[in-house]
């Protein structure tokens, strides 16, 4: 049974066709992934289904009765509530039939013979659906969810004004899990989660009986919990069983049978015109070279799928800093409070260093202390003199300007044609680069403030999950950048398979906290 279709859908933006004659199903218990490179239409798609932009042609439909939840890149969060009051927003229902019940108390005090039966009886079947639904324990499941996506550690009597853009993605994500629709969209969910928070929703979406569409470029994730996947390509969606492997290896078949059935259609059409040009000027062979030409004209053209062109990150090393780019002497990070006992450390020249731990515990606070972003809470952290940093920060929104216009007011001297072949370079089309850097997608964000940071020299690259977004070939190409980088790198990210092969060393923020995981 289909509980959503999607019949020749397409739609364009700037000239540009994003999706073309697109057609998807997703049946009842499927767990699908929708992958592509980045901008080739993902977000976009699930903007389509979810009602948020109308196609130009083509037809949506749902099944009746259906609920949907829905997490996108850009979902946000009203001020002035705290984490655990946005949290039992999901049970809204259930509190306003507690509501009914309670009104309905109050109305027996005054109510005859009649009232009191119907009153009785509507206060009883709205307390047996409030036990059956597990009211009584709602507390309990929000702490259980909220634990095992990291709320736990920011506190859920924290309100969510003071959150991280990544704090506020896992309320959301940790709400709408609370909420169990029926159908589960998801857009990136495993960004801003560190591994031990990805196993805890690797093991829920294992365990989830609903269908689920989810778009990831985390690929030991979509492997463990999806069983179909949908490639979006050159506008076209094509329909794969398995996990993600499955789908790559029938992908690279299918591309191999495809370069072989051009390969053989080119020496036919080779073959043809040979003859054709040999022998339609001769009066004895004149028709039968009108019968190729017309075998010609009517073949159905096999088309190659182009490659896309890989982005290319090369960051340049500036000059030699001193032994140890940076010194930490009893260095206590933290904002309020202290986040960590006091530490004695030092970055050595040319080391290559991945921080982990999970989240609430201050890495993004230890990088922006080292860089001298913001006070040490206690001790002193010191930078070389001869340092020259580069820092990827986590979370950027981006200005209104153009990709273009924002670049070229940071670096002026360039002209107009340097800054779109360093953007085109970086992975942009025309179309990003003409586009408000705040409307970009997660992915081309990433690679365009790559792109700037790649501008000028250094020797110490600082990098906050730069992957968060990134499809694969990008992390490959930013993967074979940072392993060629001649100096210092400091590194958070959630994924080992990223970080593990080309670092030296791996600190585990968690050895050093003051809080208790």
């Amino acid at each position: 049974m289909s509980v959503l279709i999607v019949d020749k859908v397409s739609h364009g933006f700037g000239g540009r066709q994003i999706l073309d004659d697109a057609s998807f199903r997703l049946n009842k218990g499927e767990h699908v992934a929708l992958v592509g490179a980045n901008g080739e239409g993902k977000s976009t798609f699930l903007n389509i289904i979810t009602g948020n932009l109308m196609p130009d042609s083509g037809t949506v439909s749902w099944c009746n009765h259906i609920t949907t939840g829905y997490l996108d890149q850009r979902t946000t969060l009203s001020p002035g509530k705290t984490i655990r009051e946005v949290l039992r927003e999901a049970f809204a229902h259930f509190f306003d039939l507690e509501k009914e019940m309670l009104e309905a108390y109050d109305k027996m005090a005054t109510a005859d013979d009649d009232e009191m039966a119907k009153l009785m009886e509507d206060a009883a079947e709205i307390q047996d659906i409030l036990e059956h639904s597990g009211f009584y324990t709602i507390d309990a499941k929000i702490e259980e969810y909220a634990n095992g996506l990291g709320l736990g550690d920011i506190g859920l009597d924290k309100d969510v004004s003071e959150l991280s853009g990544g704090q506020r993605s896992k309320v959301l994500l940790t709400k709408l899990l609370l909420e169990d629709p029926m159908i589960l969209i998801l857009d990136e969910p495993t960004n801003y989660l560190d591994e031990n928070h990805i196993v805890w929703l690797t093991r829920f979406l294992q365990n989830y009986e609903n269908a689920f569409l989810l778009v990831s470029h985390d690929i030991p994730f979509l492997n463990n919990v999806v069983n179909v996947v949908y490639h979006v390509e050159e506008g076209v969606l094509t329909r794969y069983a398995g996990n993600y492997d499955d789908f790559m290896r029938m992908y690279d078949i299918k591309r191999a049978q495809l370069e072989q059935a051009y390969k053989k259609q080119q020496k036919e059409i080779a073959d043809l015109e040979d003859f054709i040009a040999r022998n339609k000027a001769r009066i004895a062979t004149t028709n039968m070279a009108k019968s190729r030409q017309k075998k010609l004209d009517k073949m159905e053209k096999i088309e190659l799928i182009k490659d896309k062109p890989k982005p290319v990150f090369r960051f340049e090393y500036s000059r030699a800093p001193g032994k140890y780019v940076i010194e930490a002497n009893n260095l206590v990070i933290g904002y309020d409070e202290a986040l960590t006992s006091p530490l004695n450390f030092h970055v050595e020249r040319g080391k290559k260093i991945a921080i982990k731990g999970v989240n609430g515990l201050g890495k993004s606070t230890l990088l922006k202390t080292m860089l001298g972003i913001i006070p040490a809470f206690d001790g002193e952290v010191k930078l070389d003199y001869y340092a020259e940093p580069a820092y990827f920060e986590q979370e950027h929104d981006g200005s209104s300007k153009t990709a273009l216009q924002d670049f070229w007011d940071e670096f002026p001297s360039m002209d107009n044609g340097e800054v779109r072949r360093a953007l085109a370079k970086c992975g942009l089309t025309t179309e990003h680069i003409e586009s408000q850097v705040r409307v970009l997608s997660g992915g081309e964000n990433a690679k365009f403030r790559l792109c700037k940071l790649m501008q000028n020299p250094m020797n110490l690259l600082v990098l906050d999950e730069p992957t968060n977004h990134l499809d694969p070939v990008a992390k490959d190409v930013l993967k074979e950048a940072i392993r060629d980088f001649k100096g210092t790198v400091i590194l958070v990210s959630h994924e080992p398979d990223f970080y593990q092969d080309i670092v030296t060393d791996i600190w585990n923020l968690e050895d050093w906290t003051t809080k208790v995981v």
